[in-house]
């Protein structure tokens, strides 16, 4: 955890009781608690966005490409013997 040993996680909790005192104590871990959860929360929603948009985009180059790829099609010789004939 954060590369904490269980001997430094006992020194801090120790320092957070004798700051804080035992009533604020678990009201503060609480706090942190919905604070981490907030911010993990919004990094997953940015990490989502920023996905979803690099989806988007890399769909609007292969449609680009594709685009660029397209040949125009000579009409079937059918439409153009009509053509001739309606131009003569």
């Amino acid at each position: 955890m954060f590369g904490f040993g269980m001997p430094q996680i006992i020194i801090i909790l120790a320092i957070a009781l004798i700051i804080f005192g035992p009533q604020k104590l678990p009201e503060l871990a609480r706090t942190l608690g919905k604070a981490l959860a907030d911010f993990k929360r919004a990094t997953n929603d940015f990490k989502a966005s920023i996905e979803e948009e690099v989806r988007i985009e890399e769909e609007r180059e292969t449609v680009r490409k594709e685009a660029e790829n397209v040949k125009v099609v000579s009409p079937a010789p059918d439409e153009q013997v009509v053509t001739e004939e309606k131009v003569g």
